[in-house]
């Protein structure tokens, strides 16, 4: 049986206003990353695809940061 994962957000936190507490909670959700897993849950990946899809999302990110980079020299 998975662990249960606890997001909380209180009212107090946020001063009473509603439009941010659900930023806040999604802000949360976000940071632990409880969608992705869920996602990943849903249905069986073979070990080489999440392999192939790991080393994609490494070389996307890599080529974003270069993007970045360059563009925060050039200008």
């Amino acid at each position: 049986m998975p662990r249960p994962i606890h997001v909380e957000v209180h009212i107090d936190e946020v001063r009473g206003n509603q439009s941010k507490l659900i930023k806040k909670f999604i802000k949360k959700v976000k940071k632990i990353k409880l969608l992705e897993k869920v996602r990943e849950k849903t249905f069986y990946v073979k070990p080489s695809k999440k392999r192939r899809m790991a080393k994609l999302k490494k070389l996307r990110n890599a080529q974003k940061a270069e993007r970045e980079r360059s563009k925060k020299y050039s200008s």
